[in-house]
């Protein structure tokens, strides 16, 4: 009797070895090559042509969504808001002083009018030629690293761009994985960056894109993960090793 509950005891012990080992093989960790790449690239260039006057970064610099990084050559410009200011500030004065001739039943209500109506057009006449400046001004559309310098001061612009600006935080860690592995990786999972040397480290991020297109030639579809750099240490362009 003791026999046969040491075999039964044996048996269910062999069971659950076996258990644990298979889950074990199921829990292992998939580890692929990955790059690390700015989240997104941007040509900025000129909403119109003209002459360029001064880029305000260089390559390498951390600009903020906003920031002027060049200008072009503006002078007619900047003379047409100086007459509008002027045109503006005339018509203040005429108002002020057509008003107390109003009280005084010195002037009609058709010329109080068309006084006011002057100044109105001179105000919009301002704010336009503020706006065609503007226009003049480069900023940046995002936050972001300048990647690449394309002109310089007293080149032309046209559609061409002026430079290149990528955004590194985030950063979009991109990864080919074997068909194999379709349904094993899932969005939201979280996953371990490392970076290759010198940069090293290990680094936390998500999955936010998994293809539902396999590439049938070479047996692989595409994962995308989102890695935080609010510190920009990370640089984009490295290889590394995910760990799911």
């Amino acid at each position: 009797m003791n026999w046969m509950k040491l075999l039964l005891l044996t048996r269910q012990l062999t069971v659950s070895i076996c258990l644990l080992f298979l889950a074990a093989v199921a829990a292992q960790a998939i580890e692929l090559e990955g790059l690390i790449e700015p989240s997104e690239t941007v040509e900025v260039s000129s909403q119109v042509p003209g002459v360029i006057d001064k880029v305000e970064v260089e390559r390498g610099d951390l600009v903020k969504k906003g920031q002027t990084v060049a200008r072009l050559k503006s002078g007619v410009e900047k003379a047409a808001i100086d007459l509008a200011k002027a045109r503006v500030e005339f018509g203040e004065r005429k108002a002020d002083r057509n008003k107390e001739l109003f009280q005084k039943k010195l002037i009609s209500a058709h010329e109080r009018d068309e006084i006011a109506t002057e100044l109105m057009i001179a105000r919009l006449e301002l704010k336009e030629a503020e706006a065609r400046y503007s226009l003049r001004v480069i900023k940046s559309p995002v936050n972001g690293v300048i990647a690449e310098r394309l002109l310089g001061p007293a080149e032309y612009v046209g559609e061409n761009p002026i430079l290149t600006i990528a955004r590194i935080d985030p950063l979009f860690v991109e990864v080919v994985a074997p068909v194999s592995y379709f349904g094993q990786i899932k969005r939201g999972m979280k996953v371990k960056v490392l970076p290759e040397l010198p940069v090293g480290g290990e680094y936390a991020a998500e999955v936010i894109v998994v293809d539902k297109v396999i590439d049938a030639a070479s047996g692989t579809f595409g994962v995308r993960m989102k890695l935080r750099n609010k510190d920009h240490k990370l640089p984009a362009g490295l290889r590394c090793q995910v760990v799911f």
